[in-house]
């Protein structure tokens, strides 16, 4: 069954690109193109489509805002944020307001639709530059994540760029029992139940 996928972004010839990446991969569907926020909010939640690419900028305010709006209706959907601010506040933001995957409009079309598959599997991806920005941010921020071993840390680090369990074991060299037993440990050690939410704590 095909990823069903909603944009909302105001852009038309961003739009125009995304829905026709999308609409030329067969295990994708774009089900709805919104450009501002009263449009996202009426057309997306009968719709309940498994990923929504998410603006920031958005003509009638912001788009994490429209993602906190959605998620409490949709808390089953997977809202990626698609936008070129990289700073590390928005990137909080968005990830509290529940988005699960933050891309740079530069990204490539393997790129995003790599990520649409990610995110849908549990993934969370993000532009390696993002990821990398956040990380820094975060160790000087929070050095007491340093309990975490070096492999632990390791295997976070993947987590945040959106690596799935399989990636992970196949990146490190190690199997995908060792990868999970490892991920039980960091979710022990920061007191969380899920990827996302052990992403979400070592970002912020």
């Amino acid at each position: 069954m095909a990823i069903t996928v909603a944009i909302v972004e105001d852009d038309a010839g961003i739009c125009e690109e995304l829905s026709q990446t999308i609409a030329e991969d067969p295990g994708c569907a774009c089900v709805c193109v919104c450009r501002n926020i009263q449009t996202a909010l009426r057309k997306i939640p009968p719709l309940a489509p498994d990923v929504v690419i998410m603006d920031i900028r958005l003509p009638d305010g912001s788009g994490i805002d429209c993602t906190a709006q959605l998620k409490r209706r949709l808390p089953q959907t997977q809202i990626m944020m698609f936008t070129i601010y990289e700073d590390t506040e928005q990137i909080y933001k968005a990830l509290e307001a529940g988005a699960s995957g933050y891309l740079l409009k530069r990204t490539a079309a393997e790129g995003l639709l790599n990520a649409i598959r990610s995110i849908k599997q549990g993934g969370v991806p993000m532009t390696g530059e993002v990821a990398r920005k956040v990380i820094r941010s975060f160790r000087r921020e929070y050095p007491t994540f340093e309990r975490l071993t070096q492999r632990e840390d390791e295997i976070l680090q993947l987590l945040a760029k959106g690596f799935l369990s399989r990636e992970i074991a196949l990146q490190l060299s190690i199997s995908l029992e060792t990868v999970n037993s490892h991920l039980k440990h960091i979710y022990n050690k920061l007191h969380v139940r899920s990827r996302t939410e052990a992403v979400i704590k070592y970002l912020h």
